[in-house]
């Protein structure tokens, strides 16, 4: 089967479902799935179902949703077109990273995979789309950085950015306005008592800024050790 053969709807689940364990341990739900596709549970339930008679998931009730090896492979195939999609906007056609999401989301149902693998071609095979997520190889074997969520490094740490979610188009402009990318690195600082939040600055700067819990969570690095 080819990923081109699958509904919109379909290769959204997919992607949706793997995207969901890329950074995270936590079990795939029919009520997780539906949160990030931003429909109703009942929606997702009627999609999960869809995807388990197709044979790309395995689901039982009330149990976690897992990818088959056919539904890995097709799912990674979404996850290169729209990586490469947003490479190829921010490169080539000089789009900012928080700009590239939807057209991305939008575009990635249209093209073919002769395209995308000339988009690949022509980037020169890049490894990280423009927010730090790994880029499928066209045989879906792709790397992981050894990275962290930046919530749960301390005081005093120093941290290469790896990964910035690009959920939220606001947060990624604030990154940039501070200066902060992918292969940026940091120093974290003590933020005001009670504040919750976490003073940070480029590495070596005087100047910092503070962080809050919903940006710390967003961001992935990788400890810096002298």
């Amino acid at each position: 089967m080819s990923v081109s053969t699958l509904s919109a709807s379909n290769q959204n689940y997919l992607k949706a479902i793997w995207s969901l364990q890329e950074w995270s341990d936590a079990p795939v739900t029919p009520s997780t799935l539906a949160a990030k596709a931003g429909v109703k549970l009942s929606s997702a339930s009627d999609a999960v179902r869809r995807l388990a008679d197709l044979g790309l998931i395995d689901h039982a009730r009330y149990g976690s949703i897992s990818l088959t090896d056919e539904g890995r492979e097709l799912a990674l195939a979404m996850v290169r077109r729209h990586r490469l999609i947003e490479t190829f906007l921010v490169q080539v056609l000089g789009y900012r990273w928080d700009q590239v999401h939807d057209e991305a989301e939008a575009l990635e149902h249209a093209v073919s995979d002769f395209l995308v693998d000339r988009i690949d071609v022509h980037l020169g095979h890049p490894s990280r789309d423009p927010h730090g997520d790994p880029i499928p190889a066209a045989d879906g074997t792709l790397e992981l950085p050894d990275a962290v969520l930046l919530s749960t490094l301390t005081a005093g740490s120093r941290a290469r950015i790896e990964r910035i979610s690009d959920e939220d188009p606001a947060l990624l402009q604030f990154f940039a306005d501070h200066g902060i990318g992918i292969g940026t690195e940091i120093e974290l600082r003590a933020g005001a008592p009670f504040s919750g939040a976490v003073e940070v600055a480029i590495a070596g700067a005087a100047e910092s800024f503070p962080l809050g819990q919903v940006a710390l969570d967003s961001v992935w690095a990788t400890v810096l050790t002298d």
